[in-house]
């Protein structure tokens, strides 16, 4: 645990970004994260957030960055994140209207093009999972496991997050498993073990945090991503809460 560093994914505190994203990165930083997972630039240059950054002492894990913007953009995408110093660029969701069959087959053969055309510039693609994608196919497999049998592990990694794979009835422990190669980024998330399901600050919910911990050492993950969908109290407050859990994990 103590190896690997921590990241706030930015979507987390969205709003407090769109008022102040300088401001924003401070408390980040002063909550004692090692970096951030961006969802956006807050209007700002690449330049101006690695400068950003540099002052904070923190890093930049990834870049959630639209499937749009990779297909229309990728080499812009790629040479942003070499201005960050960020190793990893994360393709975050599938719009509802892009989830046919023929989407999916058309997904896995961009992603298999834009992971080779990132490798080469030194950067790494990963792929972001909700609870849609583990829908069974008609041949039983899951959406995310094709897509993961048909792009090659050295172009497409994984950025699995744990709240959705067990919203879907999955053991996130068994996907790290079986995906070890290829899980270079974890979401952490909580649910609450209520019927409704809800986002949770780490340690306060149903899901087997410290088992995916565990995991996470064995399988060499470089970074661990706390993001919280939606907040019940203040955002910094929800992610405080869930940086202090993560401290107290032996």
């Amino acid at each position: 645990m103590k190896n690997i560093p921590i990241a706030v994914q930015m979507y987390t505190l969205r709003e407090e970004s769109a008022q102040d994203f300088t401001g924003t990165l401070k408390k980040v930083a002063k909550l004692g994260f090692d970096g951030v997972e961006f969802a956006g630039y807050g209007g700002l240059t690449a330049k101006e957030v690695r400068a950003l950054l540099d002052g904070f002492g923190l890093r930049a894990a990834s870049s959630h960055v639209p499937l749009e913007e990779m297909e229309n953009n990728l080499y812009q995408v790629i040479e942003d994140q070499k201005i960050l110093g960020s190793s990893y660029v994360v393709c975050p969701y599938l719009h509802p209207n892009r989830r046919s069959l023929q989407d999916y087959k058309a997904l896995t053969l961009f992603l298999e093009q834009a992971g080779e055309t990132c490798r080469r510039e030194g950067i790494t693609l990963c792929y972001h999972n909700h609870d849609f994608e583990l829908q069974r196919l008609s041949n039983g497999k899951t959406i995310l496991e094709a897509i993961f049998e048909k792009t090659h592990s050295i172009n497409v990694k994984t950025e699995l997050d744990v709240y959705w794979l067990t919203k879907a009835g999955e053991n996130p422990v068994e996907w790290m498993e079986r995906y070890k190669k290829r899980t270079p980024l974890i979401h952490l998330k909580d649910m609450t073990t209520n019927g409704e399901q809800y986002f949770a600050e780490l340690g306060t919910g149903g899901v087997d945090i410290e088992s995916v911990l565990h995991k996470g050492k064995e399988n060499g993950v470089q970074w661990w991503v706390v993001e919280q969908d939606v907040c019940r109290r203040s955002p910094f407050e929800s992610i405080e809460i869930s940086m202090n859990y993560l401290k107290s994990v032996k």
